[in-house]
């Protein structure tokens, strides 16, 4: 009976210690600034530019948003990865980005993004989202989609 006891003392240890340090990582993440990109010449298939910053010292990401067959897309930009968001009938979650608007290598980008939490992220809400809504929930959610290596490209 000590030993059950004790068993679950350490696994309750464990998963607290665990959720503790998962929540201190994402912390600096918890912050961030959205601002749209003004005056730009965006041609016909982008419909706005957003910047989204999580520390003033480092460049922000861009998002692009583009209307497409599927919904509307949420393309985001980096100088070492880039992931895709998609707003469509069927809910809100990522994708991979199209062959025709890679910037980043193939390699370095699979070895930023974590493939699990992509798979995870496939669908985050079931619900409509607009701009405003959806630029919120990447900016929530963009940080864990980041391999635990990598944080620093976001701050």
């Amino acid at each position: 009976m000590k030993n059950l006891v004790l068993l679950f003392a350490i696994v309750l240890v464990v998963f607290t210690g665990k959720n503790v340090l998962a929540s201190e990582t994402n912390a600096e993440f918890k912050a961030y600034s959205i601002t749209e990109v003004d005056d730009l010449f965006l041609g016909k298939d982008i419909k706005a530019v957003w910047k989204i910053s999580y520390s003033e010292s480092e460049t922000p990401v861009t998002v692009v948003k583009k209307k497409t067959v599927e919904g509307t897309e949420y393309v985001v930009h980096s100088k070492y990865f880039e992931v895709c968001y998609l707003a469509s009938n069927k809910g809100f979650g990522t994708k991979e980005v199209r062959k025709s608007c890679r910037n980043v290598p193939t390699k370095i980008n699979s070895a930023v993004i974590d493939q699990e939490q992509m798979k995870r992220q496939r669908i985050i809400t079931p619900n409509q989202v607009d701009d405003e809504k959806a630029l919120g929930l990447i900016a929530s959610y963009l940080p864990e989609l980041i391999n635990t290596g990598y944080t620093h490209v976001l701050n």
